[in-house]
């Protein structure tokens, strides 16, 4: 009788495990975007197509962002200077050089954020001393700052005007225009970089990413050069943000001052904070609901729809501080797994 008492004590702890797994929400959430992203298109007017293809240019500015934030928990002001520089760069080879296949000048926008991004992280990051999170953002935002107010100031980029009616971008000889092409093209190199992304969190480097944002000495203990790490991070999301500056240079026809200031660069932060900082699908999900709020609001209340959503934002980070992701996905799914799944359950029967 006694030897079989704590056999009948694990048995019901082991059989815990064959219960159905629960469901993760946020690949759901991923795939439903991904579909209704696909057939947009074919409902969609002309103005709403192009309003569509900007939304997913500016999402992948809002990804990079999310990228040196949300996982690597660098705050960066700046983050505008890799999208405009980019932006200008592609602009003044479209005039210059009539220069606009896109096998060319986008690899021509990556690079361009990477180089900037490269130089920036290394005067900022790689110095003697390690940096800390107060001074890589303010030294972003003084980026920001300088590289605006030297494109107002430079003649041979337009100064105060910009880069007027740059030429549209073409594929295989053919014009994109505002069309459902663009939109595709856009959409194409969204996914690639998501995934890209996804891949780098979900890897042993994320999980050093993820170590930086919540202890950076622990993970200096383990044997990891956090500021290269950083530096490194830093340079991605600055290619990323560049490539977003060069589609949207493009889509819009032309580029501006504006792209290069901390204005922008706030709006990538504003995108994150609403979708949910340290889920990437949130900075496409803050984008979408930003950009298409501010397009219908402004119609409906074109007096006073800044303040409106300024209001709308408070309210949604007050009462959802981890972003609207956070209404479908738990705290646990939204950072992520690492190494082996472990259940309570699983714990229990391990005791004796």
């Amino acid at each position: 009788m006694s030897s079989s008492a704590p056999s009948a004590l694990v048995a019901p702890s082991r059989a815990a495990p064959a219960k159905r797994p629960s469901r993760r929400l946020l690949p759901m959430l991923e795939v439903v975007l991904l579909v209704v992203g696909a057939l947009l298109p074919l409902v969609l007017h002309d103005y709403q197509l192009a309003l569509g293809t900007r939304i997913l240019i500016l999402a992948l500015l809002a990804l990079s962002f999310d990228l040196l934030w949300g996982y690597a928990g660098l705050m960066s002001f700046g983050q505008a200077v890799f999208f405009g520089i980019a932006g200008y760069g592609v602009g003044l080879v479209a005039r210059d050089l009539q220069v606009t296949a896109a096998w060319i000048v986008l690899p021509l926008a990556l690079l361009i954020g990477l180089v900037v991004a490269l130089a920036l992280g290394g005067f900022l990051l790689l110095g003697r001393r390690p940096a800390g999170p107060v001074f890589v953002a303010l030294g972003t935002l003084t980026a920001g700052y300088a590289a605006d107010r030297l494109a107002r100031s430079w003649a041979w980029v337009g100064a105060e005007n910009g880069l007027p009616s740059i030429a549209q971008l073409t594929l295989a000889g053919e014009p994109l225009g505002d069309g459902a092409g663009f939109y595709y093209l856009a959409l194409v190199i969204l996914v690639a970089a998501y995934l890209l992304c996804r891949m780098l969190v979900r890897s042993q480097v994320g999980l050093a990413l993820v170590g930086l944002r919540e202890n950076e000495s622990r993970i200096a203990f383990f044997g990891y050069r956090t500021q290269r790490l950083k530096a490194l991070v830093f340079a991605l999301s600055g290619a990323i943000a560049g490539l977003s500056g060069g589609l949207y240079a493009f889509h819009e026809g032309f580029v501006w001052p504006g792209m290069l200031g901390v204005v922008m660069s706030t709006q990538a932060v504003l995108y994150v904070l609403l979708g949910g900082a340290g889920t990437l699908i949130g900075a496409v999900v803050g984008t979408v609901v930003l950009e298409s709020l501010s397009f219908w609001m402004a119609d409906v209340a074109p007096g006073v729809w800044p303040i409106a959503l300024g209001i709308l934002l408070l309210v949604v980070v007050l009462l959802r501080p981890a972003g609207l992701v956070s209404l479908l996905a738990g705290e646990r799914e939204r950072v992520g797994r690492f190494g082996p799944r472990t259940r309570p359950d699983d714990d229990a029967g391990a005791k004796p």
